[in-house]
């Protein structure tokens, strides 16, 4: 009898052997769809973040690019406008009030439009201390009060911005 028992329990066990190992592939079946599930996922956020990435760089070149689109055209205006500024200097000694006031309303209309584009004066005052980062120093000359040394002493050329920008810096003179 015990040879009877010891038939079915070996059966039993080979039974449980193959469902236990039948179990065990259909788990590491699993498994294995799980982790490419989980790889398939983390593949498709960092491709998608890599997308975002890519869209936003290429907003901000495109906004660069159009704010910055004038900026040769903008820079070959910047003598006229010195030579204005030079016209209303010598028209006011002058005192032809007639013209005057009408270069005036030429430089306003002129100036308007080229603010409208992203242009504007860099502000520098005589007296202010001399930056090497935010000035062109032209020369150097003896200061006239000791209280004028290392600082400001004229205004040459005015210094422009084009949409946060420099592109011009003021020339000035400097006293030693």
């Amino acid at each position: 009898m015990s040879e009877k028992k010891s038939k079915k329990s070996d059966k039993v066990n080979k039974r449980s052997s193959k469902n236990s190992g039948a179990k065990h592939k259909k788990n590491s079946k699993l498994n294995n769809s799980d982790d490419l599930l989980i790889e398939e996922k983390e593949k498709y956020l960092r491709l998608f973040a890599e997308f975002e990435n890519y869209k936003r760089r290429t907003n901000r070149e495109r906004i660069e690019l159009f704010s910055t689109a004038s900026k040769d055209l903008v820079q070959s205006l910047l003598p006229v406008l010195d030579d204005f500024d030079r016209a209303i200097t010598e028209i006011s000694k002058e005192g032809e009030s007639e013209v005057l006031n009408g270069i005036k309303l030429i430089i306003s209309k002129f100036q308007s439009i080229l603010e409208q584009k992203g242009l504007s004066v860099i502000d520098v005052k005589i007296g202010d201390n001399f930056n090497a980062d935010n000035h062109e120093a032209i020369t150097q000359v003896p200061a006239p009060k000791e209280e004028l040394k290392g600082k400001i002493i004229d205004i040459i050329e005015k210094g422009y911005k084009l949409s946060e920008k420099v592109i011009r810096f003021p020339k000035v003179v400097i006293g030693q």
